[in-house]
């Protein structure tokens, strides 16, 4: 691989003048080690620690649109290939708890009878086509932040939590999303036409990169408003 691609590390967050000289600048990604570990959301996401309570007290009666496919945990495509479901963002809280909560038990689920199920409001009313499998649910670049237009900020509550990184008080920031999922999830190889910067709340994430050199059909588009993706895994 040409040196000039190599991925740089910093273990310090970078300045915004380090950030535009050293990596904006070359055009290529970096890992930035601590840049979120002041935010709120560090604390009052964790899944773990009361994290989905607080979530759901805080933004639960937003109706979000989560992503539906069959072919769960593997998302293949982009986004606009997969169903939209809209539902309370308390209802999909509810899924997670039942996924930490089958874990934590080993993953082990009565088959005996439909009695240990959880039930929801909605489900009652049999208006949830995916209630035999929340699995094939995935909360996919969900507007917490939308300059653009306001009003598809579904989870606009939740920006008390967050706040932009250092390196990039200097620039326009065009939105903040949350990607939500199960651990097990995967998405197939894709292209994004934004400059991303992509932070782990809780969990972890695998990013697998390919340089523009690796396909004839590579073309950079460049950008200058960044969206700031926040990612919760459980």
């Amino acid at each position: 691989m040409d040196d000039n691609l190599r991925i740089q590390r910093f273990e310090v967050p970078p300045s915004a003048e380090d950030f535009d000289s050293l990596i904006e600048s070359r055009n290529v990604p970096a890992v930035l080690v601590g840049c979120v570990k002041d935010w709120r959301a560090i604390l009052e996401w964790n899944p773990y620690h009361g994290g989905l309570d607080n979530l759901q007290e805080c933004a639960g009666s937003c109706i979000v649109e989560a992503m539906l496919t069959r072919t769960a945990p593997v998302f293949y495509g982009d986004l606009r290939s997969h169903e939209r479901v809209p539902l309370p963002f308390s209802t999909f809280i509810q899924f997670c708890k039942q996924r930490l909560q089958e874990r934590n038990e080993g993953n082990v689920v009565s088959t005996e009878s439909n009695s240990n199920r959880t039930t929801y409001p909605d489900m009652e009313k049999g208006c949830l086509p995916f209630e035999d499998d929340s699995k094939k649910l995935y909360l996919a670049q969900v507007p917490i932040l939308d300059v653009i237009n306001e009003e598809r900020a579904q989870l606009a509550p939740l920006r008390q939590d967050i706040q932009t990184p250092a390196f990039l008080e200097k620039k326009k920031l065009a939105s903040i999303n949350l990607w939500m999922n199960s651990a097990q999830s995967r998405s197939s190889t894709h292209y994004d036409p934004h400059h991303n910067v992509l932070c782990i709340v809780s969990g972890s994430k695998q990013v697998i990169l390919w340089p523009p050199s690796s396909t004839p059909r590579c073309t950079r588009c460049i950008f200058m408003e960044r969206p700031l993706i926040i990612a919760l895994l459980l």
